[in-house]
């Protein structure tokens, strides 16, 4: 272990992506859970360090792309969060490698745990339908491979000093617009839900996991990272959509609490192909088709043996929390909903 080795009763924790949909959740949970949070973010006016100071998170200005500002924010830090993605899919190739470097040599420098949200990317067909932890990595997309080669330097990582913990879980959603699936393909941000897109083909189910859950794992299982390995990958179960349509259901039975029950429709697999050249997110989209199409399922038997349960929100109180926070329900109905649970 590196001589800057945090002592590991430490509770200082560096967010990056802390102002993003996983990285937010963890942040706040962690900050709850006593930690003390740095979070990273290109840009940081005065006014918007002012802002943000209720969140209980010590900003400080910086991008993951450079080495030195992560170095320095991650002074003190016993864990690292490696949440940051490049906005809207873009340069995906060229970007995300170099700041998981970034991270790598921070938590190495310090002896920390680095934390990753990990994703079924980088796993191909020949692994499917039941995934665990050592089913064989080979992807069959772009974006599989890049997550592949994440995981591989992390590998490394855990024998040069750092400590990992990679969860890997569905597609998310939560109360935060981001890059996933429910905020970008099957609602709409800040609109009322008039109709539902659904991605999947019929009868195939999908694996979704709800953010704040996913945080919550995360934060229980850094309460024992001692206890585990150096490198340990664990699995979501999530919520499970057995059918293909159990999720747009569920957000119809939502929203039509609220209003008039919004329709169900296929999601035009077409026009994402036509306009993908034009559209970085619609591209990275279209890659992923071949997770609509056969069903893939996290076995977390891993998980429950180390944590005794999985953090889970019901269906339907996730999902309300998540219209919510998208700006998609009435504005009366939002805060109905808010005087009742006070």
């Amino acid at each position: 272990m590196n001589s800057n080795a945090m002592n590991s009763n430490d509770k200082t924790a560096l967010v990056l992506g802390a102002s993003g949909g996983i990285g937010g959740e963890v942040a706040r949970q962690l900050r709850d859970a006593g930690w003390t949070v740095k979070g990273l973010k290109r840009g940081l006016s005065a006014a918007h360090e002012l802002q943000r100071l209720h969140e209980g998170i010590h900003w400080l200005r910086g991008d993951a792309l450079n080495a030195a500002d992560v170095a320095g924010a991650a002074q003190g830090c016993s864990v690292i969060v490696h949440a940051v993605n490049p906005p809207g899919y873009r340069d995906w190739d060229r970007l995300v490698l170099p700041m998981l470097d970034n991270a790598i040599a921070a938590a190495t420098a310090q002896g920390a745990t680095l934390v990753l949200p990990g994703t079924v990317y980088n796993f191909g067909p020949d692994a499917f339908p039941l995934l665990c932890e050592d089913s064989p990595q080979r992807p069959v997309t772009r974006k599989g491979a890049i997550r592949v080669e994440m995981e591989a330097r992390l590998l490394a990582a855990s024998t040069c000093g750092a400590r990992v913990i990679v969860v890997r879980a569905g597609d998310f959603f939560g109360p935060q617009p981001g890059n996933n699936w429910f905020s970008q393909g099957l609602v709409k941000p800040g609109k009322a839900v008039t109709s539902i897109s659904n991605p999947a083909a019929p009868g195939v189910g999908h694996q979704w996991a709800y953010l704040p859950d996913v945080a919550r794992t995360m934060v229980e299982l850094l309460a024992k990272r001692e206890t585990l390995p150096a490198f340990a990958s664990f699995h979501m179960a999530g919520h499970w959509d057995a059918t293909g349509r159990q999720m747009a259901e569920a957000i119809q039975r939502v929203a039509a609490r609220h209003g008039r029950a919004p329709r169900i429709t296929a999601l035009p697999w077409w026009l994402l192909k036509l306009a993908s050249p034009f559209v970085a997110t619609l591209k990275e989209m279209q890659e992923m088709r071949y997770l609509w199409q056969e069903p893939v399922r996290l076995d977390n038997a891993r998980l429950l043996a180390t944590l005794g349960d999985e953090p889970h929100t019901p269906l339907d109180d996730a999902i309300e929390a998540s219209l919510r926070g998208l700006g998609c329900l009435p504005a009366a109905s939002a805060l109905c909903l808010t005087v009742a649970a006070g």
